[in-house]
């Protein structure tokens, strides 16, 4: 095949996995990893300049050394498993790659922090002070390490930049300012990232990183806490400890989604760290979408919407639409339907390996709307649909301990947690509390071993009086007593037929010698839960009659026929000697 016939090739393969057309307006479009901006969206009606055709030849032919080794590998493991000869072969790599993630997960990274990002939580003012002193901590510590805060920060009267100039040297060249338009030119440049506020922002640190994300830690300054697991009492100590020893993170999937109109024009794409909504926005009626998966139709949904979910987001919005908790490790795609019209619509779990796409077919009622991680809308036409599938570059999250999820589940929702039954001995007189407590402190002591052995408990209790060998005979023979005592006990239970709940903690030899003059025997008591029957018998004369419908006779001839009609015990209606 000729080179030009393989770059058709290449071109239709790539128009198609783009769900696009195969004559695109614009040449840029082919090109998902040069999306534009608009507000939070890669959108294509942006305003802004389109990159210059020097550009993008240069960006393509300097590739990245990690991916240029991915490329070699994937290369290489692909021709593998098109040949495997056998089952064997085939299950020895699924369980090379199961170890391979399991690795992933326990592996540690030693960061070379040169230049770290700042991240804080919007509309809240007493946060700056914090920010400000997490600033100065870092540029005392590290006086050669860049700090980026916000740009508003800049101007900011409580942080005020001058203030932090002037007590530290090196802060006039250190102490830099971020915006949206430098993480969107050079997202590679920051080494850690640090937020300050709740999961509200961490999911506005997906989106600010699009593409590659450096290693998130996040303190904890919201109301929430599932993303948030570290205290900012501790940072000095928690930087310190990733400063010098490196960090593990957890790799939490993403989406890459992508919005298309019927012809199949791209409008924006996004990536979202929770879920992906479509619902009906303002719109009356019942929205209708179809749910493909890798090409196939799934179902039609008419609920008010459908959540598409990371095992991240399965916390989230799926949560309280009645979907199941996912642990972050898990590689699932979790379709949670809203308020369904059909009771059968269950939360369904799907692999990652999945392609999914939600429809608004030209027979639905209304338009939709689909929203990335709750923050950014568009609005789905009839015909138009949204595409799913996992993405490429995950959101790595500094991990603070081993069950930080299990944690942060039983720290928010309470999960599981049951409040055990209490001891009420506190409410006792002090009479009542007396005897309870005479009668625990002699059933602990009684048994069978002190029970007509006063002598040699005596010994037992006094080892100065006996040998050490005397002593260790009457251990093992009050051991010996009382297991074959336990022993009568089973086969006694094993040969009878019935079985009867003890509610006595004491053994009946401790009955027998505990028992207190005047009292009967606790073995004999019987409590009411365990007395006869579980059911109400009345007494004569307090049964409630209730009464019985009689049938309906309109005549005296219905009530003839009915007399005559009636079969007798004796005749059932068979003639059985003609049998």
């Amino acid at each position: 095949m000729s080179s030009s016939k393989l770059r058709k090739v290449e071109d239709h393969e790539s128009s198609i996995l783009d769900n696009t057309s195969a004559e695109p307006k614009n040449r840029y479009e082919s090109l998902p990893k040069l999306p534009i901006l608009h507000n939070s969206l890669y959108c294509k009606d942006n305003p802004r300049e389109l990159p210059s055709d020097k550009d993008i030849t240069g960006l393509q032919r300097k590739p990245s050394k990690l991916k240029s080794k991915l490329s070699d590998e994937i290369k290489h493991l692909s021709p593998s498993l098109k040949s495997v000869k056998s089952h064997a072969q085939l299950a020895k790599t699924a369980n090379g790659v199961r170890t391979l993630a399991r690795n992933l997960n326990k592996a540690t990274i030693k960061l070379n922090v040169r230049s770290v990002m700042i991240i804080t939580k919007a509309r809240d003012n007493s946060l700056i002070y914090l920010t400000k002193e997490l600033t100065e901590w870092l540029l005392r510590r590290e006086p050669h390490m860049d700090i980026y805060v916000d740009h508003h920060l800049e101007k900011s009267r409580r942080f005020d930049p001058k203030s932090i100039w002037q007590e530290i040297p090196t802060a006039q060249k250190h102490l830099k300012f971020w915006n949206k338009a430098l993480i969107r030119e050079r997202p590679d440049m920051f080494d850690l990232v640090i937020t300050l506020g709740g999961d509200g922002t961490v999911l506005y640190a997906s989106t600010l990183f699009q593409r590659v994300v450096p290693p998130v830690l996040s303190f904890s300054l919201g109301s929430l806490g599932f993303l948030t697991n570290f205290a900012f009492e501790d940072f000095a100590s928690i930087l310190t400890d990733v400063l010098e020893n490196g960090v593990r993170t957890n790799l939490r999937m993403r989406f890459t989604c992508r919005a298309h109109k019927e012809n199949g024009e791209l409008m924006c794409e996004q990536q979202a760290l929770n879920e992906l909504t479509v619902d009906r926005g303002p719109s009356p009626w019942v929205s209708m979408l179809e749910l493909y998966g890798d090409g196939s139709l799934l179902t039609v949904a008419q609920a008010d919407g459908l959540i598409i979910a990371t095992p991240t987001g399965s916390t989230a919005y799926s949560l309280s639409a009645g979907g199941s908790l996912v642990h972050p490790s898990v590689s699932a795609i979790s379709v949670t339907p809203i308020c369904p019209h059909t009771l059968s619509f269950r939360p369904i779990l799907l692999p990652d390996s999945m392609t999914l796409r939600i429809k608004v077919p030209a027979r639905s009622r209304s338009t939709a709307w689909a929203s990335f991680d709750g923050r950014s809308r568009v609005e789905l036409l009839k015909g138009y649909y949204v595409t799913v599938a996992a993405s490429p570059f995950p959101f790595p999250t500094v991990r603070s301990s081993k069950n930080e999820y299990f944690d942060s589940v039983s720290r928010v929702l309470n999960w599981n947690s049951r409040e055990e039954q209490k001891s009420f001995v506190h409410l006792l007189s002090d009479k009542n509390k007396e005897s309870y407590n005479q009668y625990h402190s002699g059933r602990v002591g009684a048994g069978n071993i002190r029970s007509g052995h006063s002598s040699r408990m005596n010994s037992i209790s006094n080892p100065q009086e006996d040998s050490p060998q005397t002593n260790m005979n009457v251990g093992r023979h009050a051991y010996n007593r009382v297991t074959n005592s336990l022993r009568q006990v089973q086969l006694e239970r094993r040969h009878s037929n019935t079985f009867e709940i003890d509610y006595n903690d004491t053994s009946s030899s401790d009955d027998d010698n505990n028992q207190l003059p005047g009292y009967a025997s606790d073995s004999t008591i019987e409590l009411e839960d365990n007395a006869g029957d579980n059911y109400f018998v009345p007494l004569p004369g307090e049964g409630i009659n209730t009464p019985v419908p009689q049938p309906f006779l309109s005549s005296d001839s219905n009530v003839h026929s009915m007399s005559s009609n009636r079969v007798s015990p004796q005749h059932d209606g068979v003639d059985r000697a003609s049998k």
